[in-house]
């Protein structure tokens, strides 16, 4: 018997439909469905929890779009609990499976016959005032412009090492596996997953000098607002967002253990050629 847990996309009919018919048939097969609380989804014979208290957990299934697989990987991404993504929404770059191929994908994810593929992620610390904040992130933390549209001023250090103060839209430190998102869009490198390092990418520099920076794993990088900056925030993967003053401090390094993704048939190029047009020639 196994423990499988449901993060579903937010106010998604299609994905509350979803896992009540997997939640009978996982208990048909004699698992045990586990229901976040907050989804707000009930089946008879499965397990509800809150996301701050869930039982052992053999797999993880996320019923939804990229947005779920980064919800899902701050819920389990610290325990090690594999994640198998069902994609529900329009891009699906993480989720690897189509809804009429879950209940053949968890079975063989159950036996343990899917790739695993290990994800770094981003340990983030943030010292607010006396208060000290940590948060994990799959894809990126981005500081940017708040409300109003001002710059960026902000100190860059990589171990201790001074790097340049920045004056930008904001800046996209990123995992490889967030390499291909925001930090993409705004001219950064993409790194492929597995490889060890993050990105370092200002939004709309105001020097042409300022370029991307691929920083190696096991360093710390450490943002500090200058004291002109105003109406900044920090985001972490676009789960948890914080004003930013000055005097506070952002520190971000890989965190200790990888998200364990359960992958889709596809390799990681077809999902580059399939959904970001990766090599695609122009009509002659």
């Amino acid at each position: 018997m196994a423990q499988v847990g449901f993060v579903l996309k937010p106010s998604s009919a299609e994905a509350r439909d979803l896992a009540a018919d997997l939640a009978r048939w996982l208990l048909s097969c004699g698992h045990t469905p586990v229901l976040l609380a907050e989804d707000g989804v009930a089946s008879p014979g499965a397990v509800i929890a809150p996301e701050d208290a869930l039982p052992p957990i053999d797999l993880v299934c996320a019923l939804g779009g990229d947005g779920t697989m980064l919800r899902a990987s701050r819920v389990v991404g610290d325990s090690g609990t594999p994640v198998l993504g069902v994609n529900l929404g329009q891009l699906g770059f993480l989720a690897g499976f189509l809804p009429a191929e879950a209940r053949a994908a968890l079975t063989a994810g159950l036996a343990g016959n899917l790739r695993v593929e290990e994800r770094s992620r981003l340990a983030v610390t943030v010292q607010l005032g006396s208060e000290l904040v940590t948060r994990t992130a799959l894809n990126d933390a981005v500081l940017h412009q708040g409300a109003m549209a001002r710059i960026v001023d902000c100190d860059a250090w990589i171990d201790d090492a001074f790097v340049a103060a920045y004056r930008a839209d904001g800046l996209i430190v990123s995992t490889p596996t967030g390499s291909t998102a925001y930090n993409m869009a705004a001219g950064g490198p993409i790194l492929i997953p597995g490889a060890a390092g993050m990105t370092l990418t200002p939004i709309c520099a105001h020097s042409l000098t300022n370029r991307p920076l691929v920083v190696p794993a096991r360093s710390l990088i450490r943002l500090e607002l200058r004291p002109e900056a105003k109406d900044v925030v920090l985001t972490v993967d676009g789960q948890w967002a914080r004003p930013i003053l000055h005097g506070d401090r952002v520190e971000i390094t890989c965190a200790a253990k990888p998200l364990r993704l359960l992958a889709g048939p596809q390799s990681y190029f077809d999902v580059m050629r399939d959904k970001l047009h990766w090599g695609l020639r122009g009509a002659r």
